[in-house]
This record gives C-alpha cells, structure tokens and sequence, in this order.
C-alpha cells in the first residue's frame, strides 16, 4: 500500500450534509492524544490514537486501543485506562459522563450534550458539499485505469468486478477531496482480434451485428470463439503426431523445441506435473503450427504493416465491439475521462529503452535483445525490446505509464488489474525507479483476485465465460420474481416497476462484487446476490425506501435540537453512527477499498432496523421523540443514499 495522505473530512456527498467543525471522532483522539501527553509527558499525536465504536455488548460509545501506546509510556494496559480515563471524565465533562476498561480497551461514554452539539453542527437536506478538503489542503491528483477490454469479445463477470471496483474507488477518492481522473486502455490490437477478422472473413458471409441481430461485442466475440473451435479441432492431430515423435510440418524453431520437450516426456514419467507441463508445451507448439493460427500470424503481420485491406477490416469489426461496449458500459454506470487504446500507444517507450541503455540501466545481449536484470531486488531477467526492435507488454507500459504523467502530472496512479499481473506490475514500478521517475513511486496496483464460477474458472477460448449482458438481464429477471414475491407493486406503472427492476439488479450485483475486500478471489453465485434479507445490496435498498415512506407518511416536520431529550441507548447508537460516515469515507480512500463502504452502508441499515424494531417513529411517546426520530429517519435516508451512490448504486424512494 502506499502512502496515501488522511485529510479531515468535511461534508456528506450528493448535497445532504456537510461538516463544517471537527466531528466526535477528532474531538475524542485530539482531547485524548492531548490527556496522555498530559499525564505521561508524551508526544502523542491525534493520529497515533486508534479509536472505534463500542461494541455493543460493553457499556460505553467509543473505544481507545491502549495496546499502541502500553510500551512507550511502560504502562500495563489496566493502568493506562484506568488513569487515562478517569483524567479525560474529570478534564472533559462536557464531552464523557463515564469509562470503563476491559482488557486494554478505554470504553468512554458520550454525554448528550456532546451528541446535540454535533447534531447542531450538521446541516441537513439542500446543503452544497462535496466532501471536500475546503480550501485550506492541497488535493492530490489521482489516475485511476480500468475495464481494460480486449476488442475480441464482450465484457463478462471479470470485467464488471474490474469497473464496479475501479469506478467506486474513483468515486471515493474524489469525495475524500482529490481531483481524479478515471482513464481506460483497450486492448484493440494483437493476435486476439486478428483471430475474429479470420474468422469473419471465413465464415460470415458478410452478416454484420445489424443483419444478425446481435449486439456488436457479442458478435465479434461469436467469431472468436469459432476460430478457437476450428484452431482446436486442428491442434488435436498435430499433437498426437507430437506425441509420437513426428515432428514434420514444424519451423525450425519448433523443431527444435518440440524435441526437446519429447525427450523429457517419452523418457520420464508420463502421469506427473511435469509431464504435464510437457504436454502443454507440446500442445501450445501444435496450436501454433495449425494452418488457420499461421493465417491469424500473418493478418496481424499485415495489419502492423500497415496493409489497407486488413486496416480497413480491423476498423470495422472493431467499431462494431465499441458500440457494444458503449452500450454495457452506459447500462452499468461506468465512465472514463479519457479512453487510450494500444493501437496508439505500443509504439511508445523504445526512446525510454535507449535511455535506459545509455544509463546503463539496460543491457544488450548479443542476438540484439534489450533486458534489465533484476535479481539482485528478488526478481529476474526481464525482457524489455525483442531483437527485431518490437516492443513488448512492460515497454509498452513503460511509455503509456511517461504519457499518462506529462497529461496528467499525476501524485498517485492506480491499475486496477487482476492479480495475475502481481509481478509484471512490480517489474514496471521497479523499473521506473531505476529510470529515475518523479512517478514511479506514486504508483499502485489495485489487485483483485479472479471471480469463479461454482463450474470453475471462465475461459474465452471455449466460449464458457458469463457475459456481463447476460448476467444482468438475468438479475433483472431474479429481480422481479423477488419483488413480485415479497412486495406490493399494485400502485407501480410498468415503466416504473421496470425501472425498479433494473435498479434492484445492478444494485444487487455492484454490492455483491464490491463488499468483499478486493484482494480476495469471489465465488459468483446469483442466487445469493439479490435476497431482501443479510448482506445484500436490496438489504440496504429496502431499508432506504422503508425510510423514506415514512417521511412521506409524517409529512413536514421540524427538529430542535437544543430543546431536544435524553436520548436512549438505540437512538445514541445509530446517531453515532451516522456520525462516522466521513472517517469511513476516508479510511475507504486510503486503502482504496469500496467493501468499507458496503460494509458500512450494511451496517448502518442493520442498526437502524434495530432502531425501528424497538422505537415508534410516527407514534411516539412524545411530540419531541417523534421530531427527533424522524430527524434520525432523514439523516440515515441520506447517509445510506450517499454511501450506495459512491459504490454506484441507486437506491429507491419505494419498494
């Protein structure tokens, strides 16, 4: 993780509220890290001080962590929360009535007063702010890279993990006060889509998305998949004279390698890893020498040449994927500022290559190759210019990485990218600092792990991967067998229910592949995406229409909060709750972590059920309760609305 700078938070996005003085949390780290310097004549900052909302099951609102602060100020943790706590009650009865300790965890207790305060502060409903730094911090300047489409086939599940990710942490950083530019490289080049115009041209017989029906990206990956069922079909007699030694009807190249793996195979043990592994190399061999992968070979030859026939086919299919991609991408709510593409940029670092030979970075080994050797920082040799003087994965990156930084003159750049591509990131970063780049450090790889099916792992070649179109036309199917089944829709139009049902998919899907931390690997299951009940997106969904029928049952309504009760233990909980939102929103930003926000948008809607569950809003006890809950029902309306909104998710006015 890099270091990522922790500005105070200010205001609630989307116009709902904003902060305009220190919220509880600060006020409890600054008058603790100033107590213990007090009493222990330390030099405790603010931020040093870890704290966290009580859990609910011991007495108290917030905790102090002592376990950090237990061996510099050689206290035991009993000790240290005990006099801490009993100085921060005396110092400060404005702000704690009470504390108790429990295994070095300070428990202290809010007053009222504290809390009426804080509601004081808030301005509710029509207030400008953007979470903002205000105009006393300088913002960072962050890039963020995702999707990353190849031109050969339609976006699928992998890819909707890669944008709902990419796309809420731009969000994020942006209402935690940076200025964020979200940018996209496709992949419009190479073998993968030559392996589409062959087969095209094969066997379309000139039938284009129009004429078939089809969606653009779904029909120039149908033509991929063709090509790999026709290059399968052609492997398996290759590989079988492979396997039996014969080696006619091979490159020199592949002869000679094609032998060497055959002697390793037919002399050892046939049923392990390696022979394995052999068959592999034999079967990439056989793959390569098939006549229509020779045909994709040289299609992509005569496109880096510049031939217009080819040129004039590779614009063509490729404008049918973009339209494809515009479609899905404007369905599931992702956007780019700035959209680069390979074609125009594989060409761009070799000048950054000759400098790294003159500065002695690089090196050429006799066949004309340039390579940068790594193992002394725990890495390998790596390959940054072929010894034709075509450029490679890591130079490509290398130039779009320098261009990227004279456009943008970024702090931080983020890769989303799965995390098969760990090492060619650290390869890149590594090399760049060798290079002497101001950027090098600022840059961060996002890594996800794979989403899987409960089948196994997708796979294009053979046509087995879930298309995102697919995926969320069925949810919007599963969505309205959910609402059908568990809500009244009596008083819905149909373009309204319609509306809903979309709504209700995408938000399923986008929480259920963002409230897991990133870094894991996700098995999909549908089915588990979308209940009304537990850790779903239609959970949250649901709770905030419940909110806001209420509202509209109470009609206008005023809250005075200096004139306000005691509050009850149910009533506290969720308004400190609340209250935590900007420190979430900032913690979600400096750990580039969208599942802080789901998990904090869940757990707001739980406690404010629980809330519900034990206290009437609309018949209270009082005219003041009742002013005051639905004081409560509009603040969680509209924290819920904007912590849903940076992970990309409308929420309902009714379900």
């Amino acid at each position: 993780m890099l270091p990522f700078p922790h500005y105070p938070v200010r205001g609630y996005l989307c116009g709902q509220i904003s902060r305009k003085q220190m919220s509880l949390v600060a006020r409890v780290k600054e008058v603790s890290a100033a107590a213990i310097n007090a009493l222990y004549s330390a030099n405790v900052t603010a931020g040093e001080v870890t704290i966290s909302q009580t859990k609910p099951e011991f007495e108290g609102n917030y905790t102090v962590v002592l376990f950090a602060l237990v061996k510099s100020l050689r206290k035991s943790p009993e000790a240290l929360g005990q006099e801490l706590g009993a100085y921060l009650v005396e110092q400060n009865p404005q702000l704690f009535t009470g504390f108790n300790v429990i295994k070095g965890f300070l428990n202290l207790t809010l007053t009222d007063a504290a809390i009426w305060a804080e509601m004081q502060q808030d301005e509710v409903e029509n207030v400008s702010g953007d979470f903002g730094l205000g105009g006393d911090k300088a913002r960072s300047k962050v890039m963020v890279e995702y999707s990353s489409p190849n031109t050969n086939k339609p976006l699928h599940l992998g890819h909707l993990r890669n944008n709902f990710l990419g796309w809420s942490v731009a969000e994020i950083l942006k209402a935690a006060g940076n200025d964020v530019m979200k940018t996209c490289i496709v992949n419009d080049r190479g073998i993968h889509i030559c392996k589409s115009m062959i087969a095209w041209q094969k066997l379309a017989n000139g039938a284009t998305p129009q004429s078939s029906g089809m969606k653009g990206d779904h029909f120039v990956g149908h033509y991929y998949v063709l090509f790999e069922n026709e290059l399968k079909t052609q492997t398996e007699p290759i590989l079988d004279r492979l396997k039996n030694g014969k080696f006619d009807g091979l490159s020199d190249a592949q002869r000679v390698k094609a032998e060497a793996i055959y002697k390793n195979w037919a002399n050892g043990d046939r049923k392990g890893e390696a022979a394995q592994k052999a068959v592999e190399g034999l079967k990439e061999i056989a793959r390569a020498a098939t006549p229509v992968m020779k045909e994709a070979q040289q299609m992509l030859v005569d496109w880096e040449a510049g031939k217009p026939e080819v040129m004039e086919l590779w614009k063509r299919m490729n404008s049918w994927v973009y339209a494809g991609f515009d479609a899905t991408y404007q369905r599931i709510g992702s956007d780019f500022d700035k959209t680069y593409y390979e074609s125009n940029t594989y060409l761009l670092g070799r000048d950054i290559v000759q400098e790294g030979l003159d500065k002695g970075v690089f090196y050429r080994k006799e066949d004309g190759s340039v390579w940068i050797d790594l193992t002394a920082d725990g890495l390998d040799e790596k390959l940054v210019l072929r010894k034709d003087g075509t450029s490679v994965y890591i130079t490509q990156d290398m130039g779009l990485a320098e261009q990227k930084y004279g456009e943008f003159a970024y702090d931080h750049s983020l890769y989303v990218i799965a995390d098969e591509q760990n090492y060619h990131m650290k390869v890149l970063q590594l090399i760049l600092k060798k290079l002497g780049r101001p950027y090098a450090d600022g840059i961060h790889h996002l890594s996800y792990g794979m989403v899987e099916l409960p089948t196994g792992r997708m796979k294009s070649r053979e046509g087995t991967v879930v298309d995102a179109d697919d995926l969320v036309d069925e949810m919007v199917q599963v969505a309205e067998k959910e609402t059908r089944e568990h809500s009244k829709i009596d008083e819905f139009g149909q373009d309204e229910l319609k509306e809903l049902y979309e709504t209700i998919a995408l938000g399923a899907l986008k929480f259920y592949l963002l409230h897991v931390d990133p870094k894991k690997k996700m098995l999909f299951n549908p089915e588990e995406t979308i209940k009304f009940q537990g850790f779903t997106g239609p959970f949250v969904q649901y709770t905030h229409a419940r909110i806001r029928s209420i509202l509209r049952k109470a009609g206008e309504s005023s809250f005075d909060a200096s004139a306000a009760t005691a509050l009850l233990p149910k009533e506290k909980e969720l308004l400190l709750f609340i209250e935590q939102y900007g420190s979430t929103v900032q913690q979600a930003a400096s750990e580039y972590n969208p599942s802080i926000i789901a998990n904090y948008a869940f757990t707001l809607a739980k406690t404010y059920n629980g809330f519900y569950a034990e206290h009437s809003v609309l018949n209270a006890e009082s005219e003041e309760k009742k002013n005051l809950r639905l004081e409560l029902c509009r603040r969680t309306s509209s924290v819920l609305k904007a912590a849903m909104a940076l992970l990309g998710i409308s929420v309902p006015e009714r379900m």
